[in-house]
């Protein structure tokens, strides 16, 4: 239930995990969150940040007023999606700890919570109440899971309800691994991209857009490599029945409605998605704080030629703040 937020512009993607949540949900693939000497391990990997920037809010509220911005939306990193099986407690914990840190930031944060992964039934029960939370916009969830995308299983379920509950979603792909991919951080630098362009298409492809039109629901890096292959999409769309079996228009007019982020590390690109999506479209995001964040998220936008005021703007509506 997002209520009145603080002035200023929006980082709508940067993470938070309180240090008590460190260990991670039942069955998390990479090992618990462990601090040494003040840096951040997931079990053995460095991830070369402090470990106070991803559990200490004034550290991230020190962030924010470096970058400018005056408003930041929370959400847990995803390695602490409840990917392997029941976490009820666990989503409990970070929910209500996210409610209470955001209450306590007169407007300045809001925040995204975490939604158990194992059942229909689970989803529904969760989704209700965190739509209770104040200061709680929606739910931050990953774009793939179990082999099924957002047009299958409990990932659908979960879009289905947030539509009917009102409740925003943030797309944020999991860095999943393949052996391929395994040296030159490129389970990051390419898995990332394509985890995410996947789930956009299952959403166009699948008719998910034509069926929950009211669905907020915003796709972090820029969509990662979507505004890159959309022509594709649209030409498998024109040319092949089974590609648009689910959909009764192409992918490069659905994608209209939808939202992405800025952090896309390139202006060329971030102009593309402009032009792809739309300037209504497009929120700025920081992926604070990663090493692979947009350090001056604002001033990237801005220096692309995007206006400040519609990127608030844009970011309001996405988290369902009313005028």
């Amino acid at each position: 239930m997002i209520g009145a937020l603080a002035e200023g512009p929006i980082d709508v993607h940067a993470h938070w995990l309180p240090n008590e949540l460190f260990e991670l949900p039942p069955g998390a693939p990479y090992g618990p969150l462990r601090d040494r000497d003040g840096e951040l391990y997931l079990g053995e990997i460095p991830l070369s940040i402090a470990t106070r920037a991803m559990s200490d809010v004034p550290a991230i509220r020190d962030d924010m007023a470096a970058a400018g911005i005056g408003v930041r939306v929370i959400s847990a990193p995803p390695f602490a999606f409840p990917v392997a099986g029941p976490a009820a407690g666990y989503v409990t914990a970070f929910n209500d700890a996210l409610a209470t840190v955001v209450g306590e930031s007169a407007g300045a944060l809001a925040g995204l919570g975490l939604v158990p992964l194992d059942s229909a039934a689970s989803v529904s029960a969760h989704l209700e109440r965190l739509a209770g939370l104040p200061g709680i916009a929606g739910v931050a969830i990953p774009p793939l899971l179990g082999g099924e995308s957002l047009d299958r299983g409990v990932l659908h379920h979960v879009l289905v309800e947030c539509a009917r509950l009102d409740l925003a979603v943030l797309v944020h792909p999991m860095q999943l691994p393949r052996p391929e991919w395994s040296a030159h951080y490129l389970a990051n630098l390419i898995g990332n991209p394509v985890e995410t362009a996947t789930a956009v298409a299952a959403l166009l492809l699948g008719g998910i857009r034509e069926q929950l039109p009211t669905l907020r629901i915003c796709f972090v890096h820029g969509g990662g490599c979507t505004p890159g292959i959309l022509g594709r999409w649209d030409h498998g769309w024109r040319t092949r029945p089974d590609v648009r079996r689910h959909s009764t228009r192409p992918p490069g007019e659905l994608v209209r409605g939808l939202w992405f982020d800025t952090v896309t590390h390139d202006p060329q690109l971030l102009d593309l998605l402009t032009e792809r999506a739309g300037k209504e479209a497009v929120v700025c995001g920081s992926d604070y704080p990663f090493d692979m964040a947009q350090r001056d998220p604002l001033g990237f936008a801005t220096s692309g030629g995007l206006d400040a005021r519609v990127l608030t703007a844009n970011a309001r509506a996405f988290l369902g703040v009313r005028p």
